[in-house]
């Protein structure tokens, strides 16, 4: 059955290869462990294509597990959440020159905002990629090796960004983009190949 997503092919493959390749782009301005001004610009900014990323790889099961693909992508939309402001985090950290351990020392006395702006939803972001992963390759949604990949991409994610080692972070980076880039040229194929049957 023909999909209703409102989003076409070319723009869903342009996102899931800007999504990972913006992200991993952040990395590389990290200071100290911190996102800074920069890295949190790009971490903010990535969050757009990944939302947009995450709706096209959901769409794909909504036929097959509806209820999944409607749940699934509202937390993972919650995850996209946290890793805006986790951006903004670092932006405003740089910016005012506020030391990592002082804001955390501060969200202390907002638990309810800064848990759910940040900290719940932070884990639903690898998490959703890890169950959705595993329920594209028992679909046969996308090739195995791709949904393996994305699967331990998934799983070594909260290990790169917890202790913030950056040499883990840029692996892992890597790790992400290389199923979901390949996901995403895939996509620009089939939309050039549709435009050129019409």
């Amino acid at each position: 059955m023909e999909s209703t997503l409102p989003i076409s092919k070319t723009t869903g493959g342009l996102s899931l290869i800007a999504a990972p390749l913006v992200f991993a782009t952040s990395t590389f301005f990290w200071k100290e462990g911190q996102y800074g001004v920069t890295g949190g610009t790009l971490i903010n900014l990535s969050q757009v294509p990944w939302i947009i990323s995450f709706i096209v790889l959901f769409d794909k099961l909504k036929m097959e597990v509806p209820r999944y693909a409607t749940v699934g992508l509202i937390i993972a939309i919650y995850g996209c959440l946290s890793g805006a402001n986790f951006g903004f985090v670092g932006v405003f950290g740089e910016a005012f020159q506020i030391p990592h351990k002082t804001y955390l020392e501060t969200f202390l006395h907002y638990p309810l905002s800064a848990n759910l702006l940040l900290f719940w939803p932070g884990p639903l972001f690898p998490l959703s990629l890890l169950v959705l992963g595993i329920v594209l390759i028992r679909r046969k949604k996308v090739d195995l090796w791709l949904g393996i990949l994305l699967c331990l991409g998934a799983i070594a994610f909260p290990l790169s960004r917890i202790p913030r080692i950056e040499s883990v972070a840029h692996a892992v980076d890597i790790l992400l983009a290389i199923p979901l880039v390949i996901i995403g040229y895939k996509e620009l194929v089939t939309s050039k190949l549709e435009s050129l049957s019409l």
